[in-house]
């Protein structure tokens, strides 16, 4: 409309927040220079959100509240951040890095794509297609699903494959949550989000019980609950444990807000 603001939210944004350390690659640093090429982060305007509402909800200190964001959803990501800034996240210069995915592979060596594509003739346009859209829990269940709760019920029916998804995919989002609370010294939340993590009380229970040597501590009955706010944590949790339902749509009109009001 002719005279009005117009404002665009990055979803990359919160990522910027990061020091060099955390989203410098080690290649040389000239493609940096010249191309930009570093670890900016995507479910950025989620992470916003959903750590900031932690902070109030978990009645943290926002000015150094250490809180750990686990958005898991058919694209999943976590993110470290200290009195709401970034200090780490998983994705990268694209979301193709970090956690296992729906479809996408996650963290992998990259000489597997020379080795495939040497193999199988295929140039690097094909590769990264079979990376992004038919590996994750897709490609390592010979493609049951890229949705969790078939996979979840491929398991409950006795598939290896499907068990083995599920195992290594909260199995990585635990390192990655292992790895944050190193990164900061320590961590005073933990929150679900997303998806999976909003909805699927038995794998934040599953992540939760390879923290218990940070103090975590689940509450069972309290964890049995989906999409709305809650502390699912035992009342002894060395380490809060928070469920908060993202809401990016109220995050970017917020941001929006406070851009137009300057």
């Amino acid at each position: 409309c002719p005279g009005k603001p117009n404002v665009a939210v990055f979803d990359t944004t919160f990522g910027m927040g990061m020091d060099e350390k955390s989203y410098l690659y080690a290649i040389p640093h000239e493609y940096y220079e010249k191309y930009g090429i570093r670890r900016y982060g995507f479910h950025g305007t989620s992470h916003k959100f959903v750590s900031a509402e932690a902070i109030r909800f978990g009645g943290l200190d926002p000015e150094t509240a250490k809180v750990i964001v686990c958005h898991l959803g058919n694209g999943a990501s976590v993110s470290a951040s200290i009195g709401g800034k970034c200090v780490d996240t998983s994705m990268g210069l694209t979301p193709l890095e970090g956690l296992i995915m729906g479809t996408r592979s996650g963290d992998v060596d990259p000489a597997v794509l020379q080795f495939i594509m040497n193999k199988e003739g295929l140039d690097i346009n094909q590769m990264l297609d079979i990376l992004n859209k038919k590996s994750g829990v897709y490609g390592m269940t010979n493609g049951i699903s890229s949705d969790f709760r078939d996979i979840e019920n491929a398991k409950a029916d006795g598939n290896h494959l499907a068990e083995v998804a599920l195992d290594a995919f909260i199995y990585r989002v635990t390192k990655y949550i292992g790895a944050y609370a190193a990164a900061m010294n320590g961590v005073d939340a933990i929150i679900f989000t997303a998806g999976v993590g909003e909805n699927s009380a038995s794998q934040r229970l599953d992540i939760a019980s390879g923290l218990e040597f940070m103090g975590v501590k689940m509450d069972a009955e309290a964890n049995n609950v989906r999409g709305k706010e809650a502390v699912i944590s035992a009342a002894d949790s060395k380490v809060k444990v928070l469920l908060i339902p993202t809401n990016e749509e109220l995050m970017i009109a917020m941001d929006t807000a406070s851009i137009v009001k300057g």
